[in-house]
């Protein structure tokens, strides 16, 4: 109870992108101090449980609940993550080139909602920054994945090339790596999730990454590639089919919506994209017609509107292979790792599995 009871009224009466940034400082400082790693560990870290663990893309998941992207954006806490129970982490987005982003103030919270909106627009230090910040670190104890996107001032017809880059500077670092092209905080960005363009950025990356593995002599590290929940059903089946086609890995459903149902706060009225609860059905209605569209071959990775167990059971059983939080982690901390991965393994049981990969798209058997 410690965040819920003292960290988070504290941060809370603190403007939003400010708490933000103490958040991941403090990681960042904390992991060089002496034995406060182990004290995270001993007070959040989430035990191993094989009934939880899966393989994935040749990569070891203790359990399947990651931190999505937009938390830490230059990757300067990346080795506290496994400390506080994640399963996995995603850094990023990150540039080409470092960008200031957009004006502030630009994230708001919606507590009665249990939401957030932001229009950060990829505000980061750039590839090289976070390439010199990952080398530093040697091995990490969760995979990580490193999402990366276009500068501001690149037009879309050259937005292949800003990937590129991305992956040129940061392949040797990152486990795995997403492709965000679905934030609504950079104009025209959603445009490239359609047609050719969506074509010619995914033979890019997918070219890209090939020759980073040629020169690496191992085996091509997985790309995904992050969607929008904001498609009608028929762009979503273009969507799917492009990226099935592409030969990339997986899919990540979904990324913030630009949509406003229901929402009760004030700064709903605020532009940019919204996560957190109000995002849950929809996220997860996105990850069952993926799953239906790719036959299940594809592994997807839901995120949108996790807070409980049940929400991430929920995605799992529409076709999850892994989740992903980050709204939930502000508004109820790092103790909620323990209670998703407990009640994980409690609705597991309930429902006869001895492991999660068996309930992965069990919705689409029953």
């Amino acid at each position: 109870m410690l965040y819920t009871k003292i960290a988070k009224p504290y941060f809370f009466r603190m403007d939003a992108e400010k708490a933000h940034h103490m958040v991941i400082d403090g990681l960042h400082t904390a992991r060089r101090v002496p034995g406060v790693p182990a004290v995270m560990r001993a007070m959040y870290g989430v035990a191993e449980a094989k009934e939880l663990e899966t393989s994935l893309f040749g990569l070891r998941f203790p359990h399947p609940v990651g931190l999505a992207a937009g938390l830490d954006k230059n990757a300067k806490a990346v080795d506290m993550f496994a400390n506080i129970g994640f399963g996995f982490a995603e850094v990023g987005t990150v540039t080409p080139k470092g960008q200031a982003g957009n004006e502030q103030p630009r994230l708001f919270r919606l507590p009665s909602d249990e939401a957030l909106v932001n229009r950060m627009g990829f505000n980061n230090d750039g590839a090289a920054a976070m390439a010199e910040r990952l080398g530093r670190l040697g091995r990490h104890r969760i995979p990580i994945a490193v999402n990366i996107g276009k500068n501001k001032t690149t037009p879309n017809e050259l937005a292949h090339e800003d990937y590129r880059a991305c992956l040129r500077q940061l392949y040797t670092y990152g486990d795995f790596f997403v492709v965000n092209i679905s934030s609504p905080n950079t104009p025209d960005l959603r445009a490239l999730q359609h047609g050719d363009e969506l074509k010619l950025l995914l033979s890019a990356v997918m070219e890209e990454s090939g020759a980073q593995a040629a020169k690496s002599m191992a085996a091509r590290k997985p790309v995904l590639v992050k969607i929008a929940p904001d498609m009608t059903a028929e762009q979503l089946g273009y969507t799917v089919e492009t990226i099935v086609a592409s030969g990339v890995d997986g899919i990540i459903a979904t990324n913030t919506t630009i949509g406003r149902d229901g929402l009760r706060h004030p700064n709903a009225k605020e532009t940019g994209g919204l996560s957190g609860k109000p995002l849950r059905e929809r996220s997860t209605e996105i990850v069952r017609e993926a799953y239906r569209l790719t036959g299940g071959r594809l592994p997807i990775i839901g995120s949108g509107g996790i807070f409980t167990a049940s929400d991430a059971y929920d995605k799992i059983r529409a076709g999850a292979s892994l989740v992903e939080i980050y709204t939930a982690l502000i508004y109820r901390g790092p103790e909620l790792l323990r209670e998703l991965t407990e009640g994980l393994k409690a609705l597991l049981k309930k429902d006869g599995y001895t492991s999660i990969v068996e309930a992965i798209g069990a919705d689409h058997r029953s």
